[in-house]
């Protein structure tokens, strides 16, 4: 018996269709991406930029990608036409163009499961169905465009290419200067009307042209809606009115200018991310916040003699312009020149000293320039970055000292209960510094153990804060009963047996403290308003 050569149909389909299959592997492939790169941004003020948001975003694509190339491929073969194939495209654009309507509800939901769960849900709620249906894309792309089995690696591998360049060109638009320039809920519509588009066009191609025409009146109703965050303002349930002076999509964050207003009281304060990087009264420019106080008085009463100074981490720019004030020239390193831009434009931030816009552990290694006290008061989302505590980065920030110079940083940690986290870091300093202090912004109980804490750290023998400084601050009343309660008390650094000295190979903080930040979040959803806190650029 002699079997008969294996055939397959032939693939007569016109070679724009070939091309078209081609661009849109490259266009799916880049929106796979952009999508997966703002989540970050939709959760972010809700539960933080950490490590446990990056996990849930990158588990879910995976996951949901996963599911569609399954499904896609199971599909596929059961329907190959092209027809199919860009409905499914068009309805992961209609899902994406929701995405901005839906977040807030679907945040609400997810909230209370808490950093982990709350994250991975949200996450799997809002970006799941798109990347599920774009993960079919591809494994119906190549059972249209392949023709004969003879041609079928080069089909498929052609297809994936374009898809991972598509992908590539997809990430770095997004990061370097889409959120920048155009903000994330514009993004969003952005994608769904490419998406919605690509469908349209097909059809327009293969000459349904009134379906095309009804595929590309979805996206108008979206893009007519044209509200501006900035001009946000409610009247709040205790009589406060609330108004969002400004917010901005920076390429390191969510940034928002809010004022709090109630009779005669004005407060305005700078959110990145959800969390609260300073707020003054507009009126005078003194802080509301107690911690501010403390940070700027203990390095200074530690050291009086000091002439220059360095603040790693701008926020309000509270701390600069209070030491220049008092003749003290001062420079500033942060990263991201938006929030340098806020500062000047809204908390009245002005310096004699330089600004250096740059990564701070850079700054550290590059320059010579020594000081006479190091302010460190730098947070991504809720918490401390890990890379600015390890042994490597606390031996430049010392490199940088004058031999009689003070470390202040401010920290949220705990001090009660589980201080794994507070007990490492100042295992870290000890292996540097003679000197590691801790001052707390607030009295430990059992009941509150954790809050802004002021670390001091130094060589040579132990100092007493200088009481002229600490007795001559010049304290807003909102602040001043509870910075005159605990400015100066020092407190013993928590013993904890399982402390290790954190290092860049070994920092397991970003784990460690989740409890601590799922408590910081909670304190913001209960402390911020929700509109504030959804609004964006």
């Amino acid at each position: 018996m002699t079997l008969k050569p294996h055939t397959t149909q032939s693939n007569d389909r016109p070679r724009w269709l070939i091309a078209y299959l081609l661009f849109t592997a490259l266009v799916t492939g880049a929106l796979v991406m952009v999508i997966e790169v703002l989540g970050s941004r939709v959760i972010g003020p809700f539960f933080g930029v950490s490590l446990f948001v990056w996990t849930s975003l990158i588990a879910v694509t995976l996951i949901a990608l996963a599911a569609g190339y399954a499904v896609g491929g199971w599909f596929a073969d059961r329907h190959d036409a092209c027809g199919p194939l860009y409905t499914i495209i068009i309805l992961a654009g209609i899902w994406v163009l929701f995405v901005p309507l839906l977040k807030g509800a679907v945040l609400k939901v997810c909230v209370p499961l808490g950093l982990r769960g709350g994250s991975f849900a949200s996450t799997l709620l809002l970006f799941g169905p798109p990347l599920f249906l774009l993960g079919c894309v591809s494994p119906y792309l190549a059972r249209i465009a392949t023709r004969e089995l003879s041609s079928l690696g080069r089909t498929v591998g052609g297809l994936y290419a374009l898809s991972t360049l598509g992908s590539v060109a997809g990430t770095v638009a997004t990061g370097f200067v889409l959120i920048a320039f155009i903000g994330v809920d514009r993004i969003f519509q952005l994608v769904g009307t490419l998406l919605i588009g690509l469908g349209a066009a097909y059809f327009l191609m293969a000459r349904r042209r009134l379906v095309a025409l009804a595929l590309l009146t979805l996206p108008l109703p979206f893009a007519l809606n044209t509200g501006d965050a900035a001009q946000l303002s409610k009247l709040m349930e205790n009589g406060t009115r609330v108004t969002l002076i400004e917010a901005q999509d920076s390429f390191y964050g969510n940034i928002k200018a809010v004022e709090y207003s109630y009779g005669s009281r004005r407060t305005r304060e700078m959110i990145i991310d959800g969390l609260i990087q300073g707020g003054v009264d507009p009126r005078n420019g003194l802080s509301v916040y107690d911690y501010a106080y403390h940070l700027e008085a203990l390095p200074l009463a530690l050291h009086p003699q000091g002439t220059r100074s360095l603040v790693i981490g701008l926020g309000a720019g509270i701390i600069p312009r209070r030491y220049e004030a008092r003749g003290i020239t001062t420079d500033v390193v942060d990263i991201d020149p938006a929030v340098v831009e806020f500062a000047r434009r809204h908390f009245g931030f002005q310096l004699r000293g330089e600004i250096f816009v740059e990564d701070a552990r850079y700054f550290l290694l590059r320059g010579q320039q020594r000081y006479d006290h190091i302010i460190l008061d730098v947070f991504n989302g809720d918490t401390t970055p890990g890379y600015l505590l390890s042994r490597e980065a606390i031996a430049l920030i010392q490199r940088r000292l004058q031999p009689d110079g003070v470390l202040g940083m401010n920290l949220v940690a705990r001090l009660v209960g589980d201080t794994y986290v507070m007990a490492s870091i100042v295992k870290t300093l000890g292996t540097t510094f003679d000197q590691v202090e801790i001052y707390p912004t607030f009295t430990p109980t059992p009941d509150s153990g954790a809050g802004n804490i002021i670390v001091i750290a130094y060589d040579g023998p132990q100092r007493e804060p200088d009481s002229g400084i600490l007795r001559g601050l010049h304290i807003h009343p909102m602040a001043r009963e509870a910075v005159l309660g605990t400015l100066g008390n020092r407190v013993p650094a928590p013993q904890d047996a399982r402390a290790v000295v954190l290092t860049d190979d070994y920092n397991p903080i970003g784990f460690y403290d989740a409890a601590l930040r799922e408590w910081v979040r909670r304190d913001i959803l209960e402390t911020t308003d929700w509109d504030i806190l959804i609004a964006s650029d």
